[in-house]
């Protein structure tokens, strides 16, 4: 059991990444320039805006969408705001624009629906 265990261990601190792993690396690395048009929706009594159609660039994370709708609503930061992609599910706040359309887009759009009380898990 121990010459396995050394054996594993040995290949895995001896062997370089692959070329493969490296350009993997480096795609991740890379921030995504390109732009996301975000649609809100407005859930209960959440106020409607007036446009609400943004191009915000991918690689921001989700928790730039949060700054900005609060900002676009005039909300305080005691006021309470919830958001939920496809009316399904609230993402976190780390996960990247372009990555959430790419999983969740709909016809061109990630459409963000926002509440001022919960409404989905």
């Amino acid at each position: 059991m121990d010459r396995q265990l050394g054996s594993a261990v040995s290949i895995a601190s001896s062997g370089s990444p692959s070329a493969a792993a490296l350009q993997a690396l480096e795609q991740y690395k890379k921030k995504d320039a390109s732009k996301v048009v975000v649609r809100f929706k407005a859930i209960g009594n959440a106020p409607i805006m007036k446009n609400n159609h943004f191009r915000i660039t991918a690689f921001n994370r989700f928790q730039a969408v949060t700054v900005f709708l609060r900002k676009e609503l005039n909300f305080k930061p005691t006021d309470s705001l919830f958001l939920y992609i496809n009316a399904s599910f609230s993402p976190a706040p780390d996960d990247t624009v372009g990555n959430l359309f790419r999983c969740f887009g709909t016809e061109g759009h990630l459409i963000v629906n926002y509440s001022t009380t919960a409404a989905w898990g």
